[in-house]
């Protein structure tokens, strides 16, 4: 494939950007995951990620952050065109109401995990937000189907070809 698919995660706490790369293991072949622990270094790996002319998929990240928090960050990337087609996941235990309200209307939250997680609830919203953005945004389902929800992708895949015809 010409161009790359990311997972990119924003934390701020070792354990817990080490936890959750941990359970994306086996979603790494096929989505490269980058890290960040604030706001500003995800800034720098998105602008590195798509000047190289790779995407960004999903997009997990903490609320509390120093300097910027995750609100904020997830808000700014729903604003640029370039990261506004990305999922994004607000995974934390520190959001309140106001802020989750927040994210959900002005960054197009697409799910919110509350810490601690476990590793089976992680993996299914990572495939299915995986799984809608590659519906929405890729032309080679196949590619995907061992690793994403594949009876999804075939419903997909199905129905474009009745549509070729």
């Amino acid at each position: 494939m010409d161009h790359k698919i990311y997972i990119l995660i924003v934390e701020d706490e070792l354990e817990v950007m080490d936890a959750l790369v941990k359970d994306l293991e086996k979603f790494e072949t096929f989505f490269p995951v980058e890290t960040a622990n604030d706001a500003t270094e995800a800034e720098e790996v998105i602008d590195y990620i798509l000047d190289h002319d790779h995407k960004i998929g999903l997009i997990l990240c903490d609320h509390v952050l120093p300097g910027k928090n995750g609100v904020d960050l997830l808000i700014e990337l729903q604003q640029n065109p370039k990261t506004a087609i990305s999922k994004k996941v607000l995974v934390t235990g520190q959001a309140g109401h106001e802020d989750t309200i927040m994210a959900i209307n002005k960054a197009d939250l697409d799910h919110y995990i509350a810490k601690p997680w476990t590793e089976d609830e992680l993996e299914k919203v990572v495939r299915d937000e995986l799984t809608d953005y590659v519906l929405s945004n890729e032309d080679n389902l196949l590619y995907y189907m061992q690793v994403l929800d594949a009876e999804k992708i075939s419903d997909a895949m199905r129905k474009n070809k009745m549509t070729d015809h």
